[in-house]
C-alpha cells in the first residue's frame, strides 16, 4: 500500500518547522512510518539548489530562472526521495511543494500561472499531495515573527506587499481545492494551533 504524502504550506513565519516535527511525532505515535523532507531540498543537488534560491549576495536572479530552478529541484526530490519513499509504503511529510511555487512565484512575483501548470505537470505527472495544510496569520503578523529568526534570506527581505500577494494566493488555492487543503489559523497561541492539525490528521490516521 502507497504511502500517505502530506504538505504543510504558508508564509513566513506562520510556525512550520515547530508544526512539522507536531505532526511527525503524531504519525510516529500511531506507529506510522514518515519520512520529513522540504523544498526546495530534499537531495544533495536540491539543497544546493536551494542555497542558491536563499543567497541575497547571489547575482540577480531572474523570475524565469527562479521557476526553472525551483522545478529542477523538484524533479531530483521527487524521483530521488519523495516517489521512492510513497512507494515503499512511507508517508511523506514535506515543508512545502508545489503550492509554495503557486503562492510566491505565482502570487509574489506576479508570474503566470500556465506556465507553472505546466511545469507541475511535466515534472509531477500525476503526483500531488494527499492532504495539505495551510497555516495562515495575517503578513504583518508572520512578517514580526520572522524578523525575530535572525539574519533574513533573499526571500523574506521581499517587501510587505509580495507577502501579501503570497497569502492571497495560498487562501485562493485553499479555496478552490477545500477537500485537499486545509486551512490552520496559525495566528493564535501553539496549542490552539496544534489543537486545529490534530484534529485535521485524525481521520487520516483512522483510515
Amino acid at each position: 500500500m502507497a504511502g500517505q504524502f502530506i504538505t504543510l504550506e504558508g508564509g513566513e513565519g506562520v510556525g512550520k518547522t515547530t508544526n512539522l516535527n507536531f505532526i511527525q511525532e503524531l504519525l510516529e505515535a500511531n506507529d506510522i512510518s514518515v519520512l520529513v523532507t522540504r523544498e526546495p531540498g530534499g537531495t544533495e543537488l536540491a539543497e544546493s539548489i536551494r542555497q542558491l534560491l536563499l543567497d541575497k549576495e547571489q547575482e540577480a536572479i531572474s523570475e524565469q530562472t527562479e521557476l526553472l530552478m525551483m522545478f529542477a529541484a523538484r524533479a531530483q526530490h521527487i524521483k530521488h526521495v519523495i516517489q521512492p519513499a510513497l512507494e515503499w509504503g512511507t508517508w511523506v511529510l514535506c515543508d512545502r511543494f508545489t503550492d509554495a511555487t503557486y503562492a510566491y512565484q505565482g502570487g509574489g512575483r506576479n508570474m503566470d500561472v500556465t506556465a507553472i501548470n505546466w511545469l507541475e505537470n511535466f515534472v509531477q505527472g500525476e503526483l500531488r499531495p494527499d492532504l495539505t495544510l495551510l497555516l495562515d496569520a495575517p503578513t504583518e503578523i508572520g512578517i514580526k515573527r520572522a524578523s525575530h529568526r535572525g539574519e533574513l534570506d533573499r526571500f523574506e527581505l521581499e517587501k510587505m506587499e509580495f507577502f501579501e500577494r503570497v497569502r492571497h494566493a495560498y487562501l485562493g488555492i485553499a479555496e478552490a481545492q477545500p477537500d485537499r487543503v486545509k486551512v490552520v489559523d496559525a495566528s493564535v497561541d501553539l496549542e490552539a494551533v496544534q489543537a486545529q492539525i490534530k484534529s485535521i490528521i485524525s481521520p487520516l490516521l483512522k483510515g
